[in-house]
């Protein structure tokens, strides 16, 4: 007697919460290429004075806003590159210190989880350049229940470049009361592109739920798929469904089990408990 086949329908993920506790990764593709051009920089001889590209010629603002989503390693070595550098750089190297404070948020490393403190450390962070600390304050402001400081700091962080300022900035304007899809779309592609793979989750979600955006199935798993092969879980779950029943993509059961594979392997539970059946079965 034939097995009933189960229906699968597509697992629609609510938006996630800016809180969200996963590891996020802290580099734009612009970052990454500064940093490339940085190193590249460092170990050859400084340019002449009154050489073209000469980074001493820039002013102080300017340097530290193309610094400011630069992890401390590369501020270290960009710090090296010349004085101009070095001086216009040093608030920012001594607002990522003030970030190891962080395990006051979470009461790790021994220490009692305080959020006062944190948000204070984050704060100086911020004051100093940082837009790591911008975004790690404005967590803190919204899991406070203060949401317009934290849009503040999302703000202030995205217009320097920070593709998780950005994303969280766009989520801020879908969840707010009334939302603005408009610039909610606007700072989710500006994210995306910079290879924030939850931004591409997210613009995902958007077109294939129809928030704030006509629904489009086909660019929906577009952007499931860049956010997948980016390492995002939640989307390698999603586009195996999409390729289970032919939902913006032709229906391919290997791609399905492929990819639900992948989710499973990286922790997703349910991916895992649907991989496990389809081994059983």
């Amino acid at each position: 007697m034939a097995r009933p086949i189960r229906r699968i329908s597509i697992h629609l993920l609510s938006f996630s919460k800016l809180h969200d506790k996963e590891k996020r990764s802290r580099f734009s593709i612009r970052a990454a290429t500064t940093t490339k051009s940085i190193s590249k920089s460092s170990s050859s001889s400084p340019p002449p004075s009154n050489a073209s590209g000469d980074f001493s010629m820039l002013p102080f603002d300017i340097l530290a806003k193309i610094a400011a989503p630069l992890s401390l390693p590369n501020l270290q070595a960009a710090s090296s590159v010349c004085r101009s550098w070095r001086e216009a750089l040093q608030p920012l190297r001594e607002s990522m210190l003030l970030l190891r404070w962080k395990r006051f948020k979470h009461g790790r490393g021994g220490v009692k989880a305080n959020l006062d403190k944190a948000l204070d450390s984050f704060l100086k962070g911020a004051a100093r350049g940082s837009t790591l600390a911008m975004v790690d304050a404005g967590l803190v402001y919204w899991e406070k229940g203060e949401k317009e400081k934290a849009v503040g700091l999302y703000r202030r962080a995205a217009e320097l470049g920070d593709a998780v300022g950005q994303c969280n900035l766009g989520i801020s304007y879908l969840q707010a009361q009334p939302s603005d899809p408009k610039e909610a779309m606007k700072w989710l592609k500006q994210s995306a592109e910079n290879g924030y793979v939850r931004a591409q989750y997210q613009i995902a979600l958007c077109l294939h739920q129809g928030r704030a955006v006509q629904t489009n199935l086909l660019e929906a798993t577009k952007w499931y798929i860049k956010a997948a092969e980016g390492g995002y879980v939640r989307a390698m779950y999603n586009v195996s469904l999409c390729y289970s029943v032919g939902e913006g993509l032709p229906q391919n059961r290997k791609l399905a089990r492929r990819w639900m594979k992948r989710a499973a392997d990286h922790g997703h539970s349910k991916a895992q408990f649907e991989h496990g059946l389809a081994l059983f079965s």
